[in-house]
Formats: structure tokens, sequence, C-alpha cells
């Protein structure tokens, strides 16, 4: 393999690749999915060191110039391995953290995030590229500091009154941004879609 693939943007993907299943791990402690203080606090920890590295990978890929085409490849996927277990865990988990209606801002963010990648990828086939926008940067930066929010969760409310319930605010503004910008992404391709 080639030296740009161990780069230090691309280590820091890879960290984030393997910090899903070690969040994971922190609520299958015991064995069964048991939301217990240490779990919370584990994964919360383990999360921010992975958001982190989404900022730092790509600060350092153009600052030293190290962009790779495998870095381009993981880094988005990267990044919905880690919003879509993180949710799916939080629709999970004992304490319901993502419950009722507040699934539908989780199946909102996880919908778009399929959505965006099959038309990136088809408009990829095309040579078309459709580049990231400054609101869909704040919608993760949003999702992410909701996720981190909700993680914490009930281990956070003894500590901190409404950590759960900023959390679920945060996630439906999330929502409502990945909406929009879901739309204009589509927008944006729906002139390379139609068939000649």
């Amino acid at each position: 393999m080639s030296k740009r693939a161990f780069n230090l943007p691309n280590l820091l993907t890879y960290a984030r690749i393997l910090a899903v299943p070690l969040i994971v791990l922190c609520f299958f402690l015991e064995g069964r999915l048991q939301s217990s203080e240490f779990a919370r606090w584990s994964a919360l920890l383990i999360f921010i060191a992975a958001s982190v590295t989404d900022y730092l990978d790509g600060y350092f890929a153009r600052t030293w110039k190290q962009t790779s085409n495998i870095g381009k490849m993981l880094d988005p996927i990267a990044d919905k391995l880690l919003v879509a277990t993180c949710l799916l865990l939080l629709a999970a988990d004992t304490d319901r953290t993502i419950a009722g209606w507040t699934l539908w801002a989780a199946i909102i963010i996880l919908c778009r995030e399929i959505l965006v990648s099959g038309l990136r990828e088809y408009l990829a086939a095309l040579k078309v590229s459709v580049p990231v926008t400054q609101l869909a940067k704040w919608k993760t930066t949003i999702q992410m500091i909701a996720i981190a929010f909700l993680l914490v969760g009930p281990a956070g409310d003894r500590i901190l009154p409404y950590v759960t319930q900023t959390g679920i605010l945060l996630l439906w503004i999330s929502a409502l941004v990945t909406l929009y910008t879901g739309y204009d992404y589509f927008r944006a391709g729906l002139k390379h879609i139609v068939d000649e």
C-alpha cells in the first residue's frame, strides 16, 4: 500500500472507525445492553475523541497537503458509521434515550445520510462533484454535540439538569438542518439525475 494510506490524517480516520465498536462495547460491558453511568461516561469520552479526529484529519490533510483517495473515501464513511451507530444504540439502550417522536429526528438524519451518499456515488460515476456546504458542516457539528449530550444522557442529568432534553432539542435542530441540506444536495444534483 502507498505511504499516503498511513499518513497521520488517514490514521486519525482509521481511529474514528475503530471508535465505533468501542462505543458499542461500553454499553455491553455487562454482557447485555446496559446503559450504566460508567458505560455512558466511557462512551462519551470515546465519542468526543472520535469527533475531534473528524476535525483534525481534514485539517492536517489540507495543511500538510496529505490528501489521499483512501482518505477522501473513508472520511465520510467514518462519520456516517459513528453517527448511525450512536443513534441506533441510543434508540435501543435500556433508558430509551431516543424514543417516541424523537425517533423521527434520528430517522430523518439516517435517511438523509443514506440518500446523499447514494447521490454522491451516482454523481461521482458521472464525474460530477457536489461540494460540502458550510451549512452541512454546521449540521454535522450540531449533530455531534447532540449525540454527545444524549450519550451521557441520564448520567449527565444527575450532575447538570436537562442534559438529555438539551440533546433531544439539538437532535431535532440537526434533523431540520439535515432536511434542508439534503434538499439542497438533491436540487444541485437533480439536473444530472434525469435520464437522457
